[in-house]
C-alpha cells in the first residue's frame, strides 16, 4: 500500500512539474551531482552561489547533492557502471584511479579540446604552470577532470606556543637539538603558569603524524615511503637517517618531551573547548591548532618553520597545491562547452571569491585600512553565510583559492598564520609527483602497502616507545622485513612513472 501511495505521489509531482513547464517555467538546463562534504547542512537548491551563477550565466541545474561519504562512494561506482548519469560532477572528490576508470569506460569526456576557447582563464593558468597541467592530464594528454588549486594546501605542520617560548626566554628552534632544548624548557619551567608540572611539550596523533618530524633528518617520504631524488625513486625506511630519527624520537619519549598518549589518543580526546582552561601543549603537530585548542588561544600558536639538516631546510608537502577531480562532465551532456565556460569563472579571482566568501558589500566589506571583515558576527558567518551564501568547505570546489585575499583579513592571528604558511611553502617538497598508475600497478601497490604500512607504522612506534630496542639486531630485522614485504617492488613500480 505504501509503495502505491509513493507511486501516486511521484506521479502527482511529475504532473505538477510538467504543468509548470507547460505554463512557461524553464526546465533545468543540466543535472549537477556531487558531494558537499560529510554531514553538510548546505542546500544547493537554495544556495546563493548557484543563484548568482545562474544570474551571471543563465545556466540552471537540477541538483543531486549527497552529504554522506559512503553514499557518494557508492554513487560513484554506479556512475562508473553507467547508471543514471548526471551531466556534470561537481565537488566530485574523484581519486586518480576513479578518473582513469571513468574516462576509460567512456563515462567522462576529455575537456582539453574545450579549454582554450571556453575556459581561457583556466587555460592560461595551465599554460603558465606546467606542473598543474601535468597533474590533471592523462598519459594520452586528455583532461577528464578539473582541479581545485590551493597555494596554501592543508599540511600537517609544527605549531609552537610562542607565548610559552617568550616565557622560557628562548628563540624559535632551528635544529633538532635546539627543539629538544625548547621542549625541555617547556617541561620544566611551568610556561602555562599554573604551578603544576602538567605541560605536554609536544603532542601528536599516531606514527603517521610523527613522521613529519623526519624532515629534521632530511626525510620527506610520502605515505608509500618513497620520494624522488635526481629522477630516482628511493625510500628512507632502511636508511641511517631513519634510524637516527627514530633514536631521537625514543630519547624524546624517555624524557617525556612528547605526548605519551600520542599513539592511543585522537583529536576528539585531546581537544580543549573551554576558553578558560589551562593549555598544556607546547608544540602541536596538526593541520591547525584549532583541532586541539579553542579559538581564544589560537593566536598564541605560530608555525615552526622546518628544522635544518646538513645546512638545508626541507619539509614534506602533504598533497601539493593541486586537488584533482573536483569537476567533470559526462557523456550525457549535449553542450559541454557551456559547462566549461560556467566553471571557468571559478578560476578567476572574482569567481573564486564569490564561491568561497560571497560578494563584497554583502557578505564582507573592505575597511579604510585595506583589510576586510565579515558583514556579520562570527557565529552568523559560520551558521548562515558559509552554508547559505558560499560553496567552499567540505569537498574541494573547482577553482582556485584566493590566497592574497586571506592575507588581508582583519584578524591579526589569521594574517600571521597565512604569512607563516606562505613562508613554509618555500621549504616544502612534494615527495613524489601526482601521477595516475595503471590499474594493474595500482592493485599491486595497494596489496604491498596494506601489509607494509601496518608493519612499518607499528614497528617504528614500538622503536619510539622502547617496546622494541633499537639495536643492531632489531634494526637489521626491520630492514629485512620491509624488503620481504615488498618495498623494493613498490619502488620499482613507482620508478616506471618518473619521466
Amino acid at each position: 500500500m505504501k509503495r502505491i501511495l509513493g507511486l501516486v505521489l511521484v506521479l502527482v509531482l511529475l504532473a505538477g512539474c510538467a504543468a509548470g513547464f507547460a505554463e512557461g517555467l524553464k526546465a533545468p538546463d543540466f543535472i549537477l551531482e556531487g558531494f558537499d562534504g560529510e554531514d553538510s547542512v548546505r542546500d544547493w537548491e537554495s544556495n546563493a552561489f548557484f543563484q548568482r551563477m545562474e544570474e551571471r550565466t543563465e545556466i540552471s541545474f537540477q541538483f543531486r547533492e549527497l552529504n554522506k561519504y559512503a553514499q557518494w562512494q557508492e554513487r560513484k561506482r554506479a556512475i562508473l557502471a553507467g547508471e543514471d548519469l548526471p551531466d556534470v560532477m561537481f565537488k566530485a572528490e574523484l581519486e586518480a584511479g576513479e578518473i582513469r576508470d571513468l574516462y576509460a569506460a567512456g563515462i567522462l569526456i576529455d575537456l582539453k579540446p574545450y579549454l582554450e576557447e571556453y575556459a581561457p582563464d583556466l587555460w592560461k593558468l595551465l599554460q603558465e604552470n606546467p606542473d598543474i597541467l601535468k597533474a590533471v592530464s592523462m598519459e594520452d594528454g586528455a583532461i577528464p577532470a578539473l582541479p581545485n588549486i590551493n597555494e596554501l594546501q592543508n599540511n600537517d605542520v609544527m605549531w609552537i606556543n610562542s607565548t610559552w617560548l617568550n616565557r622560557v626566554g628562548m628563540d624559535m628552534p632551528e635544529t633538532a637539538e635546539e627543539l629538544t632544548e625548547v621542549l625541555r624548557a617547556f617541561r620544566d619551567q611551568d610556561p602555562n603558569s599554573n604551578g603544576k608540572k602538567d605541560e605536554i611539550p609536544l603532542t601528536f596523533i599516531s606514527m603517521w603524524e610523527l613522521r613529519f618530524l623526519g624532515h629534521a633528518f632530511g626525510i620527506v617520504d610520502n605515505d608509500y615511503y618513497v620520494s624522488v631524488k635526481d629522477g630516482k625513486v628511493t625510500s628512507s625506511l632502511t636508511s641511517d637517517e631513519n634510524r637516527a630519527f627514530l633514536t631521537w624520537l625514543h630519547e624524546l619519549w624517555e624524557e617525556k618531551l612528547i605526548d605519551h598518549n600520542g599513539f592511543t589518543s585522537a583529536d576528539s580526546l585531546r581537544q580543549i573547548t573551554d576558553d578558560k582552561a589551562t593549555i598544556p601543549y607546547g608544540v602541536i603537530l596538526s593541520s591547525s591548532p584549532l583541532t586541539v585548542v579553542p579559538t581564544a588561544v589560537m593566536n598564541a600558536y605560530r608555525i615552526l618553520l622546518p628544522l635544518e639538516y646538513n645546512g638545508e631546510k626541507v619539509y614534506r608537502d602533504l598533497a601539493g597545491r593541486v586537488v584533482c577531480g573536483a569537476f567533470a562532465i559526462t557523456r550525457r551532456c549535449k553542450e559541454p562547452e557551456k559547462l566549461v565556460s560556467w566553471v571557468n569563472y571559478l578560476y578567476t579571482e572574482e569567481g573564486s571569491l564569490m564561491a568561497q566568501y560571497g560578494l563584497e558589500g554583502k557578505e564582507y566589506t573592505f575597511r579604510e585600512d585595506g583589510l576586510w571583515e565579515w558583514s556579520e558576527d562570527e557565529s552568523t558567518v559560520a551558521q548562515y553565510v558559509l552554508t547559505r551564501q558560499t560553496i567552499g568547505g567540505g569537498a574541494a570546489v573547482p577553482g582556485r583559492t584566493p590566497v592574497e585575499f586571506q592575507e588581508k583579513y582583519v584578524n591579526e592571528g589569521t594574517r600571521a598564520e597565512v604569512k607563516d604558511l606562505f613562508e613554509l611553502r618555500q621549504y616544502t617538497e612534494l615527495p613524489y609527483p601526482l601521477v595516475t598508475l595503471s590499474k594493474e600497478d595500482e592493485k599491486t601497490v595497494a596489496s604491498i602497502q596494506k601489509d607494509l604500512s601496518a608493519y612499518v607504522e607499528t614497528t617504528m612506534a614500538r622503536f619510539v616507545t622502547g617496546d622494541i630496542p633499537l639495536n643492531d639486531e632489531q634494526w637489521a630485522l626491520f630492514c629485512e622485513t620491509v624488503e620481504k614485504k615488498g618495498l623494493s617492488k613498490s619502488i620499482e613500480i613507482w620508478q616506471k612513472y618518473i619521466r
